[in-house]
């Protein structure tokens, strides 16, 4: 079974939405975590967002990457893009994509939505592929 432990800065929106997609897609097949240096609270655009294409991540709540057993996780995808990312110091395969912060430099509340969507389906197009990759090595 794949761990996976998903981390961007505040665990508040991109690494939230990643967790949120990977139970969907994995189901049972895999342990999905996600995880922040910084946890604030969910971000209410990550929730709309998400609620959207109809998976809830408003019971989520912002984790620390302390918090998590090291021994959880063999996989870790880093989320951030301009600023610094979460370090996890457990042994762990380390994966980088970086996206932009949602939301950041928009002024009205729609383009702060749409930023959201984007970064939203860009990630969702990455776990499909890491899936897709995942399943291919499991067969060999």
């Amino acid at each position: 079974m794949k761990k996976i432990l998903f981390m961007c800065v505040g665990n508040s929106a991109r690494s939230q939405m990643a967790e949120g997609l990977a139970k969907k897609l994995f189901e049972s097949e895999a342990l999905i975590q996600s995880a922040g240096s910084r946890p604030s609270v969910i971000n209410p655009f990550a929730i709309k967002a998400m609620a959207e294409i109809g998976i809830g991540i408003s019971n989520h709540r912002s984790k620390s990457v302390d918090e998590i057993d090291p021994s959880s996780v063999d996989t870790v995808i880093t989320l951030c893009a301009e600023e610094v990312c979460p370090v996890f110091l457990g042994k762990a395969e380390r994966i980088h994509w970086p996206h932009p912060d949602p939301g950041i430099g928009k002024n009205t509340d729609e383009e702060k939505l749409q930023s959201f969507r984007e970064v939203r389906d860009e990630i969702l197009k990455r776990i499909n592929k890491f899936k897709a990759e995942v399943e291919v090595d499991i067969r060999r």
